[in-house]
């Protein structure tokens, strides 16, 4: 006995694999709230992003010409001043503190700190190369954290340490706004960010990112 299909029934079947497929081969459409939203993610990591370029920058400006504020007039690199001899000069904590006297005002010491700064600042301002950005910056505050050494209650002559905080102090923020800028690609909006990733150097070598 040959049984044999029903038109009715092929005709449905055909149609329900032709809305599967549809269903699987169709993109999602995007949501224009998630659009809206990821745009001004984006606008407000772009401007944390110029904030902290922005703190490199001017540092190594009122440290390269001596603009009065934490540099004074005249004491600025350019007119033979050390920025790092100050600084390291007057460490008074912490497990570094031979070191960084031995440091204060070594001219490899003053090329490696104003190089750091002007190269972070102008990374972040870009927003490009935001991971060597990181890198840099995460070194350089980490052992501006250990100069200062906060978990120190008093310095080494028993005068108190004025720590305000133990662990946590603006040199970890800073180092961990630096991290977050450069794995949320904070350079791709207002930046330079998305032509730079095309180059094939940087395409090819993602530490570059």
């Amino acid at each position: 006995m040959v049984v044999h299909d029903h038109p009715h029934r092929r005709t449905g079947s055909r149609l329900l694999s032709v809305r599967r497929s549809r269903t699987t081969s169709e993109p999602e459409s995007t949501p224009p709230e998630s659009t809206h939203n990821d745009g001004k993610r984006g606008y407000a990591m772009a401007s944390l992003r110029l904030m902290m370029g922005f703190v490199f920058l001017w540092a190594f400006l009122d440290k390269a010409f001596g603009l009065g504020y934490a540099t004074p007039s005249g004491r600025g690199w350019i007119s033979g001043g050390s920025p790092t001899e100050a600084f390291l000069g007057r460490v008074a904590v912490g497990p570094m503190e031979s070191t960084f006297h031995s440091w204060a005002g070594a001219a490899w010491a003053d090329w490696l700190f104003m190089l750091g700064l002007l190269g972070i600042g102008l990374a972040l301002t870009a927003g490009v190369a935001l991971r060597l950005a990181a890198l840099a910056g995460t070194v350089m505050m980490a052992l501006m954290w250990v100069a200062e050494w906060p978990p120190a209650r008093h310095l080494s002559d028993g005068a108190p340490s004025m720590s305000t905080n133990p662990l946590v102090d603006y040199h970890v923020v800073y180092a961990a706004v630096l991290v977050v800028l450069a794995a949320a690609s904070a350079g791709d909006a207002v930046g330079l960010g998305r032509p730079w990733s095309r180059l094939p150097v940087v395409r090819d070598r993602m530490w570059l990112r």
